[in-house]
Order: structure tokens, then sequence, then C-alpha cells
């Protein structure tokens, strides 16, 4: 049975809908947030890069990061409104939340000491609030709530 090596709870800034998940380093990636960021699409996966399409247009997301060693137990699809999985490379493996206007976010996640190659699942709740609150007072804060799966790709 898998399980989990960390947890971390972060905010993410979300300006037009959307935010990302890219190496830390971003140097040498070739679309580099917040290129090509496909509007509508929940989540969407670049080399390097992992874009989520909020369902509010600005505000702060509530987002707890996992990294586990196996795949994790599949989640009560009831208690989320979108959940997707993507396959992700890592090159480094740390990871920085993106947002459309802040650009990087200070907090690092820790995949691993080195890259390897991942498997994510992201679910999401609180995307209509999200969305009625962008569209009533304009901003929010963890009214949007994601949990972000990391675990090893097998091959």
């Amino acid at each position: 049975m898998a399980e989990r090596v960390r947890q971390q709870h972060l905010d993410a800034d979300v300006g037009y809908h959307g935010f990302g998940f890219q190496e830390s380093d971003d140097g040498d990636l070739p679309v580099p947030f917040p290129e090509d960021f496909a509007q509508g699409v929940f989540l969407n996966a670049f080399p390097g890069r992992l874009d989520i399409y909020s369902g509010g247009h600005t505000h702060t997301a509530a987002v707890t990061v996992e990294v586990w060693d196996g795949e994790p137990p599949g989640q009560e699809s009831s208690r989320w409104d979108e959940q997707a999985e993507a396959d992700f490379e890592s090159t480094t493996g740390e990871v920085a939340v993106w947002s459309m206007g802040l650009g990087r976010a200070d907090d690092v996640i820790t995949l691993a000491d080195a890259g390897a190659s991942w498997r994510v699942r992201v679910s999401c709740a609180g995307r209509r609030e999200a969305a009625a609150l962008s569209e009533q007072e304009g901003t929010g804060e963890g009214v949007e709530q994601y949990l972000v799966q990391f675990w090893p790709a097998t091959a």
C-alpha cells in the first residue's frame, strides 16, 4: 500500500482563471508558464509544467500538495467538482507554484532529491463558489480548494 511521504499547504494566486506548477528553475523549459495557457482546460500538461484552470477569475486558492511513494488511494469523486490526472517530468525534483500576475511563488515543493517521472492527480472543490464570488465581489480567499498528489510514474 502506498504511503504519503510529505504534505504541504500553500496559497495559489489565481489570475485570469489560472495558475500552474512548474519546475522551480524554469530556464530550460521549452514552454514556460503562462505561454499557451488553454482557457477552459482543467489540467493541461507541458514538459516540466502543469496548468490549472480555476472556476474563479481572480482569487487565492487553498492548495494541499502531497508526495506519495506509490499511487495514492482514489478520492471520493462526490467530494470534488473536478478531477484529472497527467504525467509530469521533473528534471530537478523541485516544483514551484506560478501565477499569471506574480510569476513564481516563494514556496518550493520537493518531489525528490533528483529529477524523475511522476504521475499527478489534481482534485478541486469550490469551483462554482469561486466563479460566483469572482462575478460579485471580484476576489476571495480559500473558497476554491485543491488537492494535488504526486507519485512516481511506473515504467
